[in-house]
């Protein structure tokens, strides 16, 4: 029966570390399986990351584009339809979104679109509301504050 303390690999699936340079008589004798001379031969070498043996290597062979802004400001969208599951008189402000989970503690600017209906009359009080979601909110008898 086959239990912790007898169980062993199967044959063949474990091999024993190659041990170089131990004579000629175990194969990996004399140069022990560098080749003779260049930087690979040495001892203590070790190769740039990227490095392709004096070839162009591949983050210098592909053409570079584009570029990214670090100043650029990320919005996180909320839409109508989400703040209409608020209560009536409720003031939205990003403490609100946190509770409701409808943002993540890392966002960290907010925009409402108009996607969607609302219907119930609330204060809203984020980052940025484009105009036609504050035409909404407005005529639902709510109130907007940027």
């Amino acid at each position: 029966m086959l239990k912790l303390n007898n169980l062993s690999p199967e044959k063949g699936a474990r091999r024993n570390k190659k041990r170089v340079g131990r004579g000629s008589g175990s194969g990996l004798g004399k140069t022990a399986g560098r080749g003779h001379k260049g930087a690979r031969s040495r001892s203590g070498y070790t190769a740039k990351p990227g490095f392709e043996g004096g070839q162009m290597p591949l983050h210098r062979r592909l053409p570079k584009r584009g570029f990214t802004n670090i100043f650029k400001k990320e919005y996180r969208i909320i839409s109508l339809t989400s703040l209409d599951t608020f209560e009536a008189g409720a003031v939205i402000d990003r403490q609100a979104l946190l509770d409701a989970g409808l943002i993540k503690e890392t966002d960290e600017l907010i925009k409402v679109l108009a996607n969607g209906e609302i219907t119930k009359a609330v204060t809203v009080d984020l980052d940025k509301i484009s105009r036609a979601a504050a035409e909404k909110i407005t005529a639902a008898g709510g109130t907007v504050k940027e």
